[in-house]
């Protein structure tokens, strides 16, 4: 049996969504003076983004903690991060602001993991649905 076919697949993946969106929050917002001087991001966009993800955090492990998942809390995660994932590339072809090349690595690097997560979520959902 492989990891994706593991009954608990997509509700630990859901978990760990949950917990970078802390990790990802707390950085962007306890740490937005550095990452600002950093990646030449602006502090408020850091720290209005950062404190977006507690919530979004609390939403994901509610979905999470579910028995059963419910399909449509999935479902919603996995929109919220093509939001995301969205987000990011428009605040990078806008020109509403202009990082620098760490700033546009952080951007990336974060936009990637998150559509990682979602793909992991889609997969695991569909797994779900193959199984029952």
């Amino acid at each position: 049996m492989s990891l994706v076919d593991r009954p608990e697949f997509l509700r630990t993946v859901l978990l760990v969504d949950a917990v970078t969106c802390v990790a990802t929050g707390a950085l962007m917002t306890v740490g937005a003076d550095f990452v600002s001087s950093l990646t030449q991001i602006p502090k408020g966009l850091l720290m209005a983004a950062g404190l977006s993800l507690f919530p979004i955090a609390a939403v994901i492990a509610f979905v999470a903690t579910r028995r059963p998942l419910l399909r449509t809390g999935v479902w919603l995660v996995i929109i919220g991060n093509v939001g995301w994932v969205l987000g990011s590339v428009l605040v990078m072809v806008t020109g509403s602001i202009t990082p620098n090349t760490h700033g546009y690595a952080f951007i990336i690097t974060q936009a990637v993991a998150v559509a990682i997560l979602a793909e992991l979520e889609l997969t695991g959902l569909r797994r779900a649905r193959t199984a029952a």
